[in-house]
């Protein structure tokens, strides 16, 4: 995959001077998790899946879809993505400084709806989608981040209905348009300057989540980041720093919450520490499971 590391060549030293510079005027704001006097920041990554697909509510969609590979989300799906929003506002103990998501709809969908929920000004409980609800878009920043994206591969499309021409027909600027008004991060260089070939294996499907979450961690080390993706995402974003650990259910909306912590260096580098999961199992809608317990077909 020639792409995996394309928007990483600036140099080390460079990209640590960048993200603090550009995180300076959120962390002002917010002491959160920092040791000031040991220059030490435990930052946290939640990688979070889209909420309900109106494909598998309504199976006849398809028929008459003019991109059936890219379903919208239900309304069921929005209130549960915005009311997953307002769980992590209220529940996490930190703040989201900064959201990337997959450009598939409905992981663009379900981001309007969690950065709402996010940013709400005052967040009436009555309140289920994001319609009524004002907000202060200066909270955090959204970035539309390809490496999130969906399997481009049999194991998450059907054949039958992928584009034939392998142009999966991504409008970014309409795509961010969709987002909330202020929200949107136009300056951010992607991880992944393009979608993975068809067809992407299951298996450089998985290092390629598990790459783009190291490499947005390390981009915006003085951040706390909200990935948007899809399920087989959340669920290496669990296997991958949790040993021996295989996931086999993952809900709509469901979410991990890893943390580390990051010791800044006074020539402008930084030292990163092991992810360690916090997701507790059945906890947020993920199952998982020590590898060793599983039978010998699974």
């Amino acid at each position: 995959m020639n792409t995996r590391l394309a928007s990483l060549s600036v140099s080390f030293s460079r990209r640590l001077a960048l993200a603090l510079k550009r995180s300076a005027s959120l962390m002002h704001q917010s002491s959160e998790s920092i040791d000031h006097a040991h220059q030490r920041f435990r930052q946290n990554v939640i990688v979070m899946r889209h909420g309900d697909r109106i494909d598998n509510a309504e199976p006849l969609w398809v028929t008459t879809a003019v991109r059936p590979w890219d379903p919208p989300l239900t309304e069921a799906g929005k209130v549960r993505a915005f009311c997953t929003g307002r769980e992590l506002r209220d529940k996490l103990g930190f703040r989201i400084h900064r959201v990337f998501v997959s450009p598939f709809l409905r992981c663009i969908q379900t981001a309007s709806q969690v950065v709402s929920a996010l940013c709400a000004v005052q967040d009436d409980p009555t309140n289920m989608n994001s319609e009524k609800v004002a907000i202060n878009p200066s909270k955090l920043k959204v970035s539309i981040e390809y490496g999130l994206c969906e399997i481009i591969g049999k194991a998450a499309i059907r054949p039958a209905l992928a584009p034939k021409d392998g142009d999966f027909g991504f409008n970014i600027p309409e795509l961010e348009e969709m987002l909330p008004t202020g929200t949107v991060d136009h300056s951010v260089e992607r991880v992944y300057q393009q979608l993975p070939k068809w067809e992407e294996s299951v298996t450089d499907a998985r290092f390629r989540y598990e790459n783009v979450i190291r490499a947005l961690a390390d981009k915006f080390p003085t951040e706390n980041l909200l990935l948007v993706t899809h399920g087989e995402g959340v669920g290496v974003s669990i296997s991958s720093f949790l040993e021996n650990t295989a996931v086999y259910e993952i809900e709509y909306c469901a979410y991990s919450h890893s943390q580390r912590l990051i010791s800044f260096n006074p020539n402008q580098t930084f030292t990163a520490g092991s992810f360690e999961v916090f997701t507790k199992n059945s906890e947020s809608g993920i199952r998982y499971c020590p590898m060793n317990t599983l039978a010998p077909d699974v």
